[in-house]
C-alpha cells in the first residue's frame, strides 16, 4: 500500500513546439508507452520512472494552445484533465515565448490542481535576451516555477523535487487573480455555490470560471439539476455585467482578454528583454531559407539531396542483405530437404520477407531526412514558404504538414490533417495525401529503378518519381476543389518555431520507431502473407501435366533443354494455381496498361500493404530458379520478365492508387465514415488507371 502511495501521475501539459518530448527524453532511464487516448487516434506516451524513493509516471497529452473545443488535441487535454486521475499538472512553457505560454497556464491555474511550470529553452532564452525571474514569477502564479533545458539536461533535478514537494502537499490555493469585474462576478456564484454546499473535483472558484465561460460540460450537469433554477439568474445577471463593463457579448473575447492581462502583468513584472542590436540567429536564417526566389529552389535542392542518399547509401548494405537471405533460403531446404513444408518456408516465408527487409536501409535513410528537417524547425518554413502556391490550387499552406508527412507513412499523415479546422479543406487534404508516397512505396520504386535505370540516374528518377506524386496530387487537389470540395479558404495561421539543433534522443526515437513497425510488419503480417501468397501460386497440384513432362525430360540429355522443360512446367503450374486464376481473371483489366497477370496480382496484394507488393513480386518471379549466391536476384528477373514501358505504368499506378488498409482505415475514421473510403478508392483507382495507361503509350512511343 505504501508503495502505491508514492507512485505520483503526472499531466504534462503545454502548447506546440515547447520541448515537452525532449523533456521527457531528458528523464534518464524512462520506459515509454505508445498507445492512443481512448476513442480517439491521438497519440498517448506515457513515461515510468523512478527517482528519490518515488515512482513517477508522466502522459504527455497532446499540445494545446488553450484548453477549448476548438480542436481535437485540446478537447482530449480539456477531457483528461477534466475527467481523469492524476496528481500534479507539469506545465511546460517556452522561455523565448514566454507571454504566449502564459495563456496556457493560466487556465491550468483556473483548474485549481497542483502545478508545477518548467520554463524550458532557457539557454536559448538568455541568447535571445531575454531575463526571467523564476522566483519572483512562481509568487505571482502560486506555484513553483523552475529554469529548464531538456537539451542541455540543466533544471531537470530540481524539476522532479519541485514536483515531489508539490505532491506532499495537502492544499493548493487558488493564486488565479482577475479584473476587479470579473473577480467581482466570481466572488458571487462562488458565494452562491458555497451555501448550497456543492461539491466538486475542481475548486468552486475553477467551477464559477466555468460557468462564466460558457462552459458546456458545466451546464450539462447543473441544468438537470433543482438548484439551477437559482443560479441561473445569478450567472444571468453576472452576463449583463460583464458586458456593460467590455461593451462586447462575446465571453470568449472577455475571458481571452483577462488571460492576456494576467499574462502581460506577469511578464512585466518578471521577464526584462534586452534589446536586439543585430537581427537573430533565427531571422538571419530565416532571410535566406524564406526568400520568395532562392527559398523554395533550396527546399527541392534538399529533398533532392535526401533521396540521392535513399539510393546511393541504401543500396550499399543491399548486397549484404540479399545474399544473407539466399544462403538462407538455400541452407533452409538443405536441412529441411526437398519437402513442400521447406518450400513453403524457404520459397514462400523467407523470401517474402527478405524482399521487403532488403530495403529497410533506405526506410531508415528516408525517415531520418525528414526527422531531421522536422525537427530543426524546417518543415514549419517550408509551410509559409509554399502557402502562396498552395492557395492556387485550392489549398494552404498549413496543408504542407500533412502532405510531407505522407512521404513518412500516411496513418500520421491522415491524423495530422485535424490541424485544418475547415472541413473542406481537411476533406480535400485528405483526399491527396495518398498522392505523397509513403515508406512502404520506396521499396517498389527502388526495386524498378534499380532495374531499369543506371545507378548515376537512380536517385534523380527516385526524385522525379516523389516530385512527381506531389504534382499530380496538388492538380487533383484543384480539380477537387473546383468540384467535390467547393468553398473558401480557411485563413493560414500556424506556429513557428524558432531554430534548434536536432535532437539525437528525438530523432532515434523516430526513425527506430519507425523502423521497428516496418519490421514488425515484415515479421507478422507480411509474413502470413508470403506464405499465403505461397500456398496459392503452388495449389492445386498439377499431377498429370508433371507426369507428361517428366517422362518428356527423361528422354532428353540436354541439360539447357532440361531445365527449359523445368521451367515451361513451372510457369504452367503457376498460371494454373489458384493465384494465376485470380491473376488471369483481372487481367482483362490491367492489359492496357501493360501488366502480365502476375503485376497485377502485386497490385491486388498491395491493398493489403504496400510491402507486400515486393514479397509478392519476389515469390512470383522467383519460382523456378534455384536459391544460391549465384543465382539470378530479384531486380534481373524484373529485368527480364517486364518491358520499360510496363515498369514506368506499374509505378504510376504504384504512386496514385488507394493506401495500405491500416491508412484506409484512419482515412475513414478521419474523413467521417465508409462512403468517403469509396469515394476515395473510386477516385484513385480511376486516376491511377487513367494516368498508367497514358504513360504506357507514351513510354511506348517513345522508346
Amino acid at each position: 500500500m505504501a508503495a502505491k502511495e508514492k507512485l505520483i501521475k503526472i499531466a504534462l501539459v503545454g502548447q506546440p513546439n515547447v520541448g515537452k518530448s525532449a523533456l521527457i527524453n531528458s528523464v534518464g532511464n524512462a520506459r515509454l508507452k505508445v498507445g492512443n487516448f481512448s476513442g480517439v487516434t491521438v497519440r498517448k506516451e506515457v513515461v515510468r520512472f523512478n527517482r528519490d524513493g518515488y515512482d513517477f509516471q508522466i502522459t504527455d497529452l497532446p499540445g494545446s494552445y488553450s484548453l477549448t473545443d476548438y480542436t481535437i488535441e485540446e478537447r482530449v487535454t480539456r477531457q483528461y484533465l477534466d475527467e481523469e486521475d492524476y496528481d500534479l499538472i507539469l506545465n511546460v512553457v517556452d522561455s523565448t515565448n514566454i507571454e504566449r505560454n502564459l495563456y496556457l497556464t493560466t487556465e491550468l491555474l483556473a483548474l485549481n490542481q497542483k502545478l508545477v511550470v518548467a520554463l524550458n529553452m532557457t539557454d536559448e532564452a538568455v541568447k535571445e535576451g531575454v531575463h526571467i525571474d523564476a522566483q519572483q514569477l512562481g509568487k505571482i502564479l502560486g506555484v513553483p516555477c523552475i529554469k529548464t533545458s531538456a537539451v542541455k539536461k540543466t533544471g531537470i533535478d530540481e524539476v522532479i523535487q519541485a514536483i515531489i514537494q508539490s505532491y506532499k502537499q495537502k492544499e493548493n490555493p487558488l493564486h488565479l487573480q482577475f479584473s476587479e469585474v470579473f473577480e467581482e462576478e466570481i466572488s458571487h456564484i462562488v458565494s452562491f455555490l458555497e451555501e448550497k454546499k456543492i461539491q466538486c473535483k475542481v475548486s468552486l472558484k475553477a467551477l464559477a470560471i466555468k460557468l462564466l465561460r460558457e462552459d458546456r460540460q458545466t451546464y450539462l450537469r447543473f441544468h438537470e439539476e433543482p438548484i439551477w433554477t437559482e443560479l441561473q439568474p445569478i450567472v444571468n445577471k453576472a452576463y449583463q455585467h460583464l458586458y456593460l463593463h467590455y461593451d462586447t457579448k462575446d465571453l470568449d473575447d472577455i475571458y481571452n482578454d483577462e488571460r492576456s492581462a494576467l499574462a502581460k502583468g506577469a511578464v512585466a513584472e518578471t521577464v526584462q528583454f534586452e534589446k536586439q542590436t543585430k537581427r537573430s540567429f533565427t531571422g538571419q536564417i530565416d532571410a535566406l531559407l524564406m526568400n520568395q526566389f532562392v527559398g523554395l529552389p533550396i527546399f527541392l535542392f534538399l529533398m533532392w539531396g535526401l533521396f540521392q542518399l535513399t539510393f546511393e547509401v541504401g543500396s550499399i548494405p543491399m548486397d549484404w542483405i540479399d545474399a544473407f537471405f539466399a544462403l538462407l533460403i538455400n541452407g533452409t531446404k538443405s536441412f529441411l530437404g526437398d519437402t513442400e513444408f521447406a518450400s513453403a518456408i524457404a520459397d514462400g516465408a523467407i523470401a517474402g520477407v527478405g524482399a521487403v527487409i532488403l530495403f529497410l536501409p533506405n526506410i531508415i535513410i528516408l525517415f531520418l531526412g525528414i526527422a531531421l528537417l522536422e525537427t530543426t524547425g524546417y518543415m514549419s518554413r517550408v509551410a509559409f514558404l509554399l502557402d502562396g502556391f498552395f492557395h492556387k490550387f485550392g489549398l494552404h499552406g498549413k496543408s504542407f504538414i500533412p502532405l510531407v508527412s505522407g512521404f513518412g507513412c500516411s496513418v500520421p499523415a491522415y491524423m495530422a490533417a485535424r490541424t485544418l479546422k475547415n472541413d473542406r479543406d481537411r476533406l480535400l487534404t485528405l483526399f491527396i495525401i495518398g498522392f505523397m508516397s509513403c515508406g512502404a512505396r520506396l521499396p517498389i520504386y527502388v526495386l524498378f529503378v534499380g532495374a531499369f535505370f543506371n545507378e548515376s540516374q537512380a536517385g534523380n528518377i527516385l526524385f522525379l518519381i516523389y516530385i512527381s506524386g506531389a504534382l499530380l496530387g496538388i492538380i487533383a487537389a484543384k480539380v477537387l476543389k473546383k468540384t467535390a470540395f467547393k468553398g473558401d479558404d480557411e485563413p493560414f495561421v500556424m506556429e513557428m518555431p524558432k531554430y534548434r539543433l536536432p535532437s539525437f534522443k528525438l530523432i532515434w526515437h523516430t526513425v527506430s520507431a519507425q523502423a521497428m513497425m516496418y519490421l514488425r510488419k515484415a515479421g507478422t503480417f507480411i509474413l502470413l502473407a508470403s506464405v499465403l501468397i505461397w500456398f496459392a501460386s503452388n495449389y492445386p497440384k498439377q499431377p498429370e501435366m508433371e507426369q507428361q513432362y517428366q517422362v518428356k525430360i527423361e528422354q532428353l540429355q540436354n541439360e539447357e533443354a532440361i531445365a527449359a522443360l523445368n521451367n515451361e512446367l513451372a510457369l504452367y503450374k503457376l498460371e494454373n494455381s489458384y493465384l494465376g486464376q485470380i491473376g488471369h481473371a483481372s487481367e482483362p483489366f490491367f492489359a492496357p496498361l501493360g501488366y502480365d497477370w502476375r503485376m497485377a496480382i502485386a497490385l491486388e496484394t498491395g491493398l493489403a500493404a504496400k510491402e507486400i507488393v515486393v514479397a509478392t513480386l519476389g515469390v512470383l518471379y522467383g519460382l523456378g530458379e534455384d536459391h544460391d549466391e549465384q543465382s539470378a536476384g530479384l531486380v534481373e528477373q524484373i529485368r527480364a520478365n517486364i518491358s520499360l514501358p510496363s515498369a514506368i505504368s506499374f509505378i504510376v499506378f504504384v504512386m496514385i492508387y488507394l493506401p495500405c488498409l491500416a491508412a484506409s482505415m484512419v482515412f475513414m475514421r478521419e474523413a467521417g465514415g465508409w462512403k468517403y473510403l469509396v469515394y476515395l478508392f473510386v477516385f484513385t483507382t480511376a486516376t491511377a488507371w487513367t494516368l498508367s495507361f497514358a504513360a504506357f503509350n507514351m513510354a511506348q512511343v517513345l522508346t
